[in-house]
């Protein structure tokens, strides 16, 4: 969950090149490529629960997936359909702006 004092975002964006940005609610802007976000996922499927292992093999995601979808989960993060079928990952705010800083 985010803190209260937690940036968030204003918007989150899906472009036509497959990136998606985002505005957060101090100015900042973070723009991640599709590829880039749906190698980060960090669902059971693509990380395992128990050793924190990644299993999901980034040579195995297309360079051009891309966002179909973007649903709001609770008031903490976000849920991307994915071109690839991939959707049970949960991408939470804090998550996002840490991803945003590595780069």
């Amino acid at each position: 969950m985010t803190s209260a004092g937690a940036p968030r975002p204003v918007s989150i964006t899906p472009f036509p090149n497959g990136e998606i940005g985002v505005v957060w609610n101090d100015g900042r802007e973070s723009y991640y490529s599709g590829y880039d976000l749906r190698c980060a996922c960090a669902c059971a499927s693509c990380v395992d629960e128990m050793s924190g292992e990644k299993l999901l093999q980034d040579d195995h995601v297309p360079r051009e997936v891309h966002a179909l979808e973007i649903l709001p989960v609770g008031n903490y993060g976000i849920s991307i359909r994915w071109s690839d079928g991939h959707d049970t990952g949960i991408y939470t705010f804090e998550r996002l702006r840490r991803l945003a800083s590595k780069r």
